[in-house]
């Protein structure tokens, strides 16, 4: 594991920098918010399209491990669900803390970090976890919530979700490279030169941004955001290794992505949700918070299993 780690430790320790430098105001909350934009708008946008440049979408989508990945979510979404119920929580509360127990820092972590970690082969499984949690997932909190303010289920909020997922740019950026790759055309060198540049820019830029993001947020809740972090780094990673390996057969390689995949911290775009429709966001940042700092050892510990015996 001590090996594993010795990897994993810059890319957390990017994450801490970050965190240093929100927390002695050297970076502001305005400056941290124009890093966040300029990575996900431009820097992770041209590595998606890079990556997705070069694959076909039989290489992302894969119905086996979409089954898998989504059965895991869902077990534990329904577990998180029950619990907030059990705590007379309201259903859009008890809804945003399912939301943290099963949507990782897929996009400004893993991406950046997988690719690295556990090779070019980790880029098609960890697109499709990616696609799952922004299409899949975002779409339920925004229904559960609308409809629980609302009393009803309003067909205009589907419109709303197509054209805020069609917006996206990490789903656009996926769409137009395997649109691209689809011609069977190899991208112009000239541009890959200036996409791989950009997209260098990807992964120094996102962890900094998660760690300057994290000094604003306090750790209020603690009760609730442990057993949130818990279902997040380990119940989730479980039950989607559970459905990957024994229930679905997914191939051992791509389980392994996924499993790793589930076992980040709870994703900053969560926060961004609870803040939105004003549902529990000091809970959600707490979670976010205490999750990544654990996350260092579990990513590690994870990573470790998958190299060593998953993938033995």
């Amino acid at each position: 594991m001590i090996p594993i780690l010795l990897k994993t430790l810059p890319f957390f320790a990017l994450i801490g920098l970050g965190w240093w430098a929100g927390r002695v105001r050297f970076f502001s909350p305005e400056a941290t918010g124009y890093l966040t934009k300029f990575v996900f708008y431009f820097a992770l946008s041209a590595m998606l399209f890079r990556f997705s440049a070069n694959l076909d979408l039989g290489a992302i989508f894969d119905l086996r491990f979409a089954a898998a990945y989504l059965w895991g979510c869902f077990l534990v979404w329904a577990l998180a669900l029950a619990v907030g119920f059990l705590r007379r929580l309201s259903l859009p509360e008890a809804a945003m803390e399912a939301q943290c127990a099963v949507i990782g820092n897929t996009g400004f972590l893993g991406v950046p970090m997988l690719v690295v970690l556990l090779g070019p082969e980790a880029v098609g499984p960890v697109l499709m976890v990616l696609a799952l949690d922004l299409i899949v997932f975002s779409s339920i909190i925004t229904v559960v919530i609308t409809a629980a303010r609302e009393g009803q289920f309003r067909w205009s909020v589907l419109r709303t979700l197509a054209l805020g997922i069609l917006k996206n740019p990490m789903i656009v950026s996926m769409m137009l490279g395997l649109s691209w790759g689809a011609t069977g055309l190899a991208v112009p060198a000239p541009v890959n030169e200036f996409l791989a540049l950009l997209g260098a820019a990807a992964t120094p830029g996102a962890l900094f941004a998660i760690g300057a993001s994290l000094a604003t947020k306090s750790a209020e809740r603690r009760e609730v955001a442990v057993w949130l972090s818990v279902c997040k780094l380990v119940l989730h990673p479980a039950a989607c290794g559970f459905a990957a390996l024994v229930l679905f057969g997914v191939d051992r390689q791509a389980a392994g992505v996924m499993i790793a995949a589930a076992a980040l911290p709870v994703a900053g775009n969560v926060y961004i949700l609870a803040a939105h429709y004003g549902v529990a966001p000091q809970r959600v940042a707490a979670s976010i918070l205490i999750s990544t700092a654990a996350s260092i050892l579990t990513v590690t510990a994870v990573i470790a299993w998958i190299t060593g015996v998953l993938w033995a």
